[in-house]
């Protein structure tokens, strides 16, 4: 039995146990729902056994040798890959850009950070993902324990993973690739391919394109190092049940023939925007991510324009592009109306 199952279940014991609340007590009313599924280790729940079938449920899903449930979002997933592969004074490579986690686990690890850089797409403005070309000097020289890639970047540019895993290989070197952007890979082909099965470790987040709540993650990995000890080391000992389980249904979900749909559909539609709008053009490896750029506005313009003209916020913006995050919640009212505001804002500049 699962977590979802778990928590469907009444529990009939008198409970003096944490949490206090005792799923009665509703301090924050709106929440009402979530405190009646918040429980703790008891005997009467015994969560930690429907948490393991959950996660051996999601390893079979993905293909891994493990798959762990994250609470505290990829970080915490790349710090644990960090300290299962490396130790105090191993070479660790890294992106002179990475995101903080990045760092902070190497040195929580006591490993030594070695910085490496990615090429830039000068044409959005944006760097793309790194190649075996920006890594093999350093693998060859530096003695690297492992190397974090992140795959897909912030705006949808994907490294060629099997590659960099071969090469990583041939220098006994550990590949770690950040896929917090990348959740949906898994489930359609007509995405790029995901590194669950391909490299050392993988990081997902499923709350960034896949549905899930903050802060909920996944960490995969091929490897038969110990990443429970890991996780053990930075994590509570009194995780939230309610977002475990979500995670359980998430997985369930996209890996469900109506899960797969909804992202074929989701990749339909952004295809169709990308056929209509013909005045912007469009970067990235990733459909979910609308790299955009129009001629005749910066990527600040329009990321101005569309935030105070139309009440359209995007994820992130630099001097040539925008970029607007698109997930298996953006349904068809929300792309319509972006490709309705896109076609008034090309007439306008022509």
């Amino acid at each position: 039995m699962g977590l979802v199952a778990l928590l469907k279940k009444s529990c009939r014991t008198t409970l003096f146990t944490t949490p206090s609340h005792s799923q009665r007590l509703f301090i924050f009313s709106k929440l009402r729902n979530l405190y009646k599924l918040d429980i703790s280790e008891t005997e009467a729940h015994n969560p930690e056994k429907a948490l393991q079938e959950a996660e051996h449920y999601a390893s079979n899903v993905y293909g891994t040798v493990k798959t762990k449930f994250l609470t505290n979002g990829s970080s915490s997933g790349v710090i644990a890959s960090v300290l299962a592969c490396a130790k105090n004074g191993d070479n660790v490579l890294i992106t002179d850009n990475a995101h903080p986690c990045h760092l902070n686990a190497v040195k929580l690890a006591g490993a030594i950070p070695v910085y490496y850089k990615t090429k830039i797409n000068n044409e959005f403005g944006v760097n793309i993902a790194a190649s075996c070309n920006d890594i093999e000097p350093f693998l060859k020289n530096q003695n690297i324990k492992a190397v974090i890639v992140t795959s897909p970047t912030y705006e949808g540019y994907v490294a060629d993973v099997a590659a960099l895993k071969s090469l990583c290989e041939n220098y006994n070197a550990y590949l770690i690739v950040d896929e917090a952007h990348g959740a949906l890979y898994p489930f359609s082909d007509r995405l790029p391919q995901s590194a669950v099965k391909i490299a050392d470790f993988t990081v997902q987040s499923l709350h960034k394109t896949a549905g899930g709540l903050n802060p909920t993650a996944l960490l995969h990995t091929n490897t038969c190092l110990d990443v429970d000890s890991s996780l053990a080391m930075i994590n509570t000992t009194s995780p939230s049940y309610p977002l475990l389980a979500s995670i359980e249904a998430n997985i369930r979900f996209l890996n469900s023939v109506k899960g797969r749909a909804k992202i074929e559909h989701l990749i339909d539609s952004l295809l169709n925007l990308k056929e209509v709008c013909k005045g912007c053009d469009f970067g990235g490896d990733d459909i979910t991510k609308l790299l955009i750029k129009i001629n005749g506005l910066s990527g600040y313009d329009l990321s101005e324009l569309l935030f105070d003209k139309y009440k359209i916020e995007d994820e992130k913006t630099n001097e040539i592009s925008t970029m607007l995050l698109c997930g298996i919640g953006t349904d068809d009212a929300k792309i319509l109306r972006l490709k309705k505001v896109l076609l008034s804002i090309i007439k306008k500049c022509n």
